[in-house]
């Protein structure tokens, strides 16, 4: 009987648990024969049947001091994770994202596994901070899949192969977005001017950011009693986000989860903390002025190791500042009432941006194949590269 074909996929967030199962997912359907997956991972992959050893809960860790609170927890999960690889003896690993753990299990792999490729999938934001970590990859893994092509340059010049596969952020299905539906549903005239606030998804960031927003809005609707305000709250902080705006003292829609992208096509102008929901928001035509503040501490000990000229994505792919970012000390309420006003009052300036946005967009991929199956191309070619070679 043929040994089916087995492969482990080690995601330690939901973020990579969603990538890990698009990829097993794409993997099935590809390969003429039996597969089989084991691996590290969240609910996703576990409806899988790849079976986690341990709960990657444990695992969602965010700051220099809760990374140093938990380092023993680290090493015992990575302990685990290359036991369950030496026991299974995969044909290849797969390694989603979380660079602080999988590169701790892919380092510990080489010397254990020295035969079996390990392929990386989502490189580290060298092009944000610390580029040294592109040299520190290619020194470790066999091959990156990376999500946009931007990221390429700096892995190949470490001599990694990379294949871009792309981000299942631009292929959001914005079809069924329904401007007009979310106007009727909140009685609001087609020409009202609507200005769509993002006050993140993390309890820090709707701490830090509601605030300076409120006074944002406030001084917009000093100047523009007309203007209409709606405010996007996040499932994660659905809560915490209905009871800061309705301390608010002018009237503010909010905006469920499940209606978010109808809002988005609704709106004139969005101000967004940064994130991902900026391609979304591109995504939907959507000109933006894009803000951020860390805590201060935070910032003071990050700063030194952040090296890229943008936070937002489509920036970066661009090489531009479309969207106006305006981040810690530059993120005050009077800078972004002048950014969100200027774009309020001038229908060029909004148009021009949206095509701008639109245009970086494809930079990233929008239109590309589905990023799973691009993934999974990749990863049997790398294992059919190393068969052939042995």
């Amino acid at each position: 009987m043929t040994r089916p074909l087995k492969i482990m996929l080690v995601a330690a967030e939901a973020s990579g648990d969603a990538l890990g199962a698009g990829l097993a997912s794409a993997l099935t359907a590809r390969v003429d024969g039996p597969i089989a997956f084991v691996g590290v991972g969240g609910p996703r992959m576990a409806a899988l049947g790849i079976d986690s050893p341990f709960d990657i809960a444990e695992l969602s860790i965010l700051g220099w001091l809760e990374g140093l609170k938990a380092y023993g927890l680290v090493k015992r999960r990575v302990a685990d994770t290359v036991a369950l690889a030496v026991a299974e003896k995969p044909d290849a690993v797969v390694l989603v994202d979380s660079w602080g753990f999988t590169i701790r299990v892919a380092k510990a792999l080489k010397a254990v596994l020295p035969g079996v490729p390990l392929i990386k999938y989502v490189g580290p934001q060298v092009w944000a901070s610390r580029p040294g970590r592109a040299r520190t990859l290619a020194a470790t893994v066999d091959h990156l899949l990376a999500l946009y092509s931007f990221d390429a340059p700096w892995f190949e010049r470490e001599g990694l192969p990379v294949t871009v596969v792309g981000s299942q952020a631009v292929h959001v299905d914005m079809d069924a977005a329904d401007g007009a539906r979310f106007r009727a549903s909140r009685c609001m005239a087609a020409d009202a001017p609507l200005l769509l606030v993002l006050p993140g998804s993390r309890p820090g960031e709707i701490s830090r950011m509601t605030p300076v927003f409120e006074q944002a809005v406030a001084q917009l609707k000093a100047r523009r009693p007309d203007l209409q305000v709606a405010v996007v709250a996040a499932g994660t902080v659905a809560t915490e986000v209905a009871a800061r705006i309705a301390a608010w003292p002018f009237r503010v829609q909010l905006v469920q989860e499940a209606e978010k992208y109808d809002a988005m096509r609704a709106c004139d102008v969005a101000l967004a903390t940064s994130g991902t929901v900026s391609t979304e928001l591109a995504l939907a035509g959507a000109p933006m002025v894009i803000a951020y503040r860390f805590d201060g501490l935070s910032y003071a000990i990050m700063r030194p190791f952040f090296t890229g000229k943008y936070a937002t994505l489509f920036n970066i792919a661009a090489d531009a500042e479309i969207a106006p970012e305006l981040i810690q000390a530059d993120a005050t309420a009077e800078r972004m009432a002048a950014e969100v006003g200027r774009l309020l009052d001038d229908a060029d300036a909004r148009a021009d941006q949206a095509a701008r946005q639109t245009a970086a967009l494809d930079l990233m991929g929008r239109g590309a194949p589905d990023p799973s199956d691009l993934a999974a191309e990749a990863v049997l070619a790398v294992i059919a590269k190393k068969n052939a070679g042995a």
